[in-house]
């Protein structure tokens, strides 16, 4: 994975692969632009939740929190 890529641009990638379609099929399909996408899967920092969700849709996902070890986020500061 790329230094700048997150695991959210790394699974919305595979996942287009994985149903075979292209940049510009997925962003069809998910009612988003192209440069959208391609933010997305290149990891940029800040996207629209609204629209991550339209693109995460085809694929039956949506985003949701996700539980961390507050301990260790507390102790690394």
């Amino acid at each position: 994975m790329r230094e700048n890529q997150t695991d959210l641009s790394y699974h919305i990638k595979l996942k287009r692969k994985q149903n075979q379609l292209t940049q510009p099929e997925l962003a069809l399909k998910a009612g988003v632009g192209l440069r959208f996408v391609r933010d997305l899967e290149q990891g940029k920092k800040t996207l629209r939740m609204d629209k991550v969700n339209d693109v995460l849709k085809l694929f039956g996902e949506e985003l949701g929190p996700v539980a961390l070890d507050r301990e260790k986020l507390l102790n690394d500061e």
